[in-house]
């Protein structure tokens, strides 16, 4: 037994640290000391990367960077089993956070990425998704062709297709003159702005459902698409029965030509994702789904964008623009872009060029 001492009953002697903490402190400092070379040079080259990116480092050093990566991020896994001091954790923690992203992260900043995308990528994708994009393209003919159908046989059906807020005055045994009017030029711009807004919000809905609901193994997308264009199959009935319907396809084409493209991609790109998961093939599920998922969400970027034009071109020259020649010459001239871009313009992969 230690004899105790006389300050220890009379002054204010110095307390010894308890044995298990003192062995803690020194096998954390030994921890520290036995990996903190590789730590340095890890935080050496990492800050050197995110200054200037990998021509900062040399061959040796780009080398050697996975190894401390994994060393580092070993060293914080065996920090936080061990219960190590605060301080080497926070410094391991963020360590090993930018050593990831300098390994592992985005080689791309935001204009590489646009550069990629509205050069070769977007265009890319579309078609490799061309088989969707057909099956699509022909139940959205059906839906228009059985809409037409069913009002023909039976007006009644254009009450179930068209909602009444969209119809307005457009329903079966409305007089041409009232018809034509709803699809002449405004008078001013004023409020247009605002209506585009509205139209991009409604429109953009509209595609993102329909590719949302694509997980169902693409059946709702399906379904959603045929009811759109069985709508529309409706109104190019009433048009063409009232002797309009060459001025209704002027009037619709002007951004018809770009949002209806845009919902057929977005049905589509919603069918990639439900088809890869019904049908796998070799890989998981999950990894179907979540391949096609990549896919179709760079489709989808551009959808959105596409939403944002029709919205233009339905609020701004379908109000202004007179003539039915001039409307078909812009809602061509867009279909001729959209088919250009996606179906002829094939660059190679910015990737490769580098």
């Amino acid at each position: 037994m230690k004899a105790p001492t006389l300050s220890a009953w009379f002054g204010r002697g110095e307390i010894e640290a308890p044995t298990d903490i003192e062995s803690a402190a020194l096998r954390s400092d030994r921890f520290r000391l036995e990996r903190e070379y590789d730590w340095r040079r890890l935080e050496d080259i990492v800050a050197r990367m995110e200054r200037g990116g990998v021509k900062r480092i040399d061959d040796e050093e780009l080398l050697a960077l996975p190894t401390l990566y994994r060393t580092a991020a070993s060293s914080l896994s065996v920090a936080r089993e061990t219960s190590l001091d605060a301080a080497t954790l926070r410094y391991l923690e963020s360590l090993v956070q930018r050593a990831w992203f300098q390994v592992y992260g985005p080689r791309k900043g935001l204009f590489g990425w646009l550069r990629e995308f509205f050069f070769g990528g977007w265009s890319r994708a579309v078609r490799e998704i061309w088989l969707d994009v057909c099956i699509a393209l022909f139940v959205m003919t059906a839906g228009a062709v059985v809409g037409w159908l069913l009002v023909e046989q039976n007006n009644d059906w254009y009450y179930r297709l068209v909602p009444g807020g969209l119809a307005g005055g457009r329903v079966p045994g409305a007089s041409r003159e009232l018809l034509e009017e709803t699809i002449a030029v405004e008078n001013s711009t004023g409020g247009l702005s605002v209506f585009a807004a509205h139209l991009f919000s409604n429109n953009a809905g509209v595609c993102i459902l329909a590719f949302a609901l694509g997980f169902a193994f693409g059946i709702p997308s399906l379904m959603l698409l045929i009811h759109n264009m069985a709508m529309l199959g409706a109104m190019v009935w009433l048009f063409a029965s009232a002797g309009l319907g060459w001025e209704f396809g002027a009037w619709l084409s002007v951004h018809g030509t770009t949002e209806i493209f845009g919902i057929l991609l977005s049905g589509a790109a919603g069918l990639h994702i439900g088809r890869s998961m019904a049908f796998p093939g070799t890989r998981s599920i999950l990894e179907a789904a979540s391949e096609s998922g990549r896919r179709s969400a760079i489709v989808m970027v551009g959808v959105v964008l596409m939403m944002v034009i029709a919205a233009l071109l339905e609020a701004f020259p379908r109000q202004l623009v007179a003539g039915m020649e001039s409307r078909y010459m812009i809602g061509g001239a867009f279909l001729a872009f959209w088919l250009a871009y996606f179906f002829l313009y094939n660059p190679r992969r910015v990737e490769d060029e580098e």
